[in-house]
């Protein structure tokens, strides 16, 4: 049993500490909310009242219960009135000099038995401690915005801080309905440390103009499942926090270069464009503080070079194949499915009639559309079939020397101006295109996976691809009510470029003994509101997919940061490869 809290104190009431103060008296306790001046605690209380006036007006707060909850808090200016707390949570800016002095006043205030604890979300929890005479009794509790919503709080332990402190905040936790995960005082601790190196690589994506913010931001939401984009969270945290936290991050995390802010932030910061806050961003907005975003640019008519698309052939015979087929089929065009032999386009037609029934059962096609979808393919194991059709897909096994071979052949076969396209998701299209006469018209399209239900194709121009072809590519993808996002060729495009470092850091955390796979999923899922834990998700990938798809981005980009987990490297070796043989990062045999 954790120590009984009768009374909080918290320091700082703005957006973040409002809510702290929301959470506590939410949950039956009495707060002291303190603020440094008498304008700033009127701003907290609006902050509060507006708050839970929002609750009221959407029905998860009653009016008797609002006005129970405001009965519960006391505004204060100064840090005297905190004397008599069991507990103190600072929510001040996040500047290691002004919570150093915070807590050395607090060290004065305080009872000798009150905890003091810090919401730092990237400062060392040690060097606040130790700005007072009892480090022992300090600790950091890590809420996520907005704090009445987000279930996660990260407990963060120093190595003096004592095992009755670490035990009385777990169970306060619990008392709140929140999910504590307790780790060690590391840099960005489990969350930030995952989600801001992911942030900083795609605001260097952009810099480097590899893709468009849209682009990026639509890739990873519709390809992850992410509930917004990097650079939309971006704005929505503020760049001038991102780039403390990422500048404490690499300072405090051993200099990795991946956590440097890419200079775009900098420049941004001081151009004024902090995000949502300040009205514009990455993106501009309605007005400072308004979600909605407004144009700030003229679209390009990008498709307007786009050459007409009637007749489609998909070359292969396996999951991927089978689902562009359907894709297609689908959306009323005319489909030559090209396999080795007889017996695998059987398959292949057995497998598209299967989930075009299911699609029927589900209710998300009728039998006239099911029909006519398998009327629109024909079937054949000959390539010469393909001479006459406006555009290829290729879906075969991922060896360059295969699809090299194929697009080599493609090339004798097909009429000029038919767009050739490869679904590779790690291979350089560059290397498929000068296998051809025609580098012109090579690109990549990679659908995910299953290629009917997933919304993104990834649009991978080569530095030889014609404009034209970009334009052919994207306009058929939209005809097949997929969502295009277009970026240049290098390793792993954009969603894999984003996911698979964040993934593999994961494994790096519990290669050090960090944390567990257990409480990193929690984090994310319940800290960032990923849909998936990256354990979870390696697991589905297969390990031995994900070792490949690093070792393609390490040995392209040559950044020591993207090298393998040897963890990761080790399971795969011991054949532990994640859902499919029942045994990866959990163990599914006994489920």
């Amino acid at each position: 049993m954790g120590r009984e809290f009768a009374t909080v104190g918290v320091v700082g009431l703005g957006t973040m500490g409002a809510g702290i103060v929301e959470v506590f008296a939410r949950n039956g306790i009495a707060v002291m909310a303190v603020e440094v001046s008498e304008a700033a605690r009127q701003r907290g209380e609006e902050n509060l009242r507006g708050s839970v006036d929002r609750a009221v007006r959407k029905g998860k707060l009653s009016a008797e219960e609002r006005d129970a909850l405001l009965g519960r808090v006391t505004f204060a200016v100064g840090l005297p009135a905190l004397h008599a707390v069991d507990l103190v949570i600072e929510a001040v800016p996040e500047q290691l000099g002004l919570k150093q002095r915070l807590f050395g006043e607090l060290d004065k205030v305080c009872r000798a038995d009150a905890i003091l604890a810090t919401n730092t979300s990237s400062l060392s929890v040690t060097e606040i401690s130790v700005a007072t005479g009892r480090p022992d009794r300090v600790i950091g509790m890590h809420f996520f915005n907005p704090a009445p919503v987000m279930k996660l709080v990260e407990v963060v332990r120093t190595v003096v801080t004592a095992e009755d402190v670490v035990t009385d905040i777990e169970a306060l936790c619990a008392r709140l309905g929140k999910v504590d995960v307790t780790i060690g005082d590391r840099a960005g601790f489990i969350a930030n440390a995952l989600l801001f190196g992911y942030l900083n690589q795609a605001v260097s994506l952009l810099e480097a103009k590899y893709a468009s913010r849209e682009d990026l931001d639509a890739a990873m939401k519709l390809g992850c499942g992410l509930p917004m984009g990097p650079l939309a969270l971006m704005d929505l945290i503020g760049l001038d926090t991102a780039y403390e936290i990422l500048d404490t991050m690499y300072r405090r995390g051993g200099r990795d270069r991946r956590h440097a802010p890419v200079p775009l932030i900098k420049q941004m910061v001081t151009a004024g464009l902090l995000g949502r806050k300040s009205g514009r961003g990455f993106y501009t907005y309605e007005k400072p503080g308004s979600p909605v975003v407004v144009p700030d640019t003229a679209a390009p008519d990008v498709e307007s070079e786009a050459r007409a698309i009637a007749k489609v052939g998909v070359v292969g015979s396996g999951t991927m194949a089978t689902g562009i087929i359907e894709v297609f089929a689908r959306a009323g065009f005319e489909v030559v499915s090209v396999t080795r032999g007889a017996e695998q386009s059987g398959r292949t037609c057995e497998a598209l009639k299967t989930s075009l029934n299911k699609a029927v059962v589900r209710a998300k096609l009728d039998e006239a559309g099911r029909d006519a979808a398998l009327g629109r393919v024909t079937w054949s194991a000959t390539i010469e079939h393909l001479a006459d059709v406006d555009l290829v897909i290729e879906a075969v096994v991922e060896e360059l020397s295969v699809k090299k071979a194929l697009f080599a052949s493609l090339d004798e076969i097909c009429k000029p101006g038919v767009v050739l396209a490869t679904t590779t998701s790690s291979l350089p299209v560059i290397e498929l295109a000068v296998a051809t006469e025609r580098p012109a018209d090579v690109i990549g399209l990679h659908f995910f996976n299953p290629a009917p239900a997933m919304g993104l194709v990834e649009v991978v121009r080569t530095i030889r691809t014609a404009d034209a072809t970009v334009a052919t590519a994207t306009a058929v993808v939209r005809a097949v009510a997929k969502h295009p996002v277009v970026c240049a060729d290098r390793s792993g495009f954009i969603v894999n470029a984003l996911l698979f470092p964040y993934l593999n850091d994961a494994v790096k955390m519990v290669e050090a003994s960090y944390s567990t796979a257990d409480d990193i999923d929690n984090a994310m899922k319940l800290g960032c509101g990923y849909p998936m834990g990256p354990f979870e998700l390696l697991d589905v990938i297969g390990l031995d997919v994900a070792l490949a798809i690093q070792r393609e981005l390490y040995l392209e980009l040559r950044e020591p940061g993207f090298a393998p987990a040897p963890l990761l490297e080790h399971l795969v070796t011991a054949g532990y490869l994640g859902r499919k043989v029942a045994r990866g990062f959990r163990d599914y045999s006994k489920r």
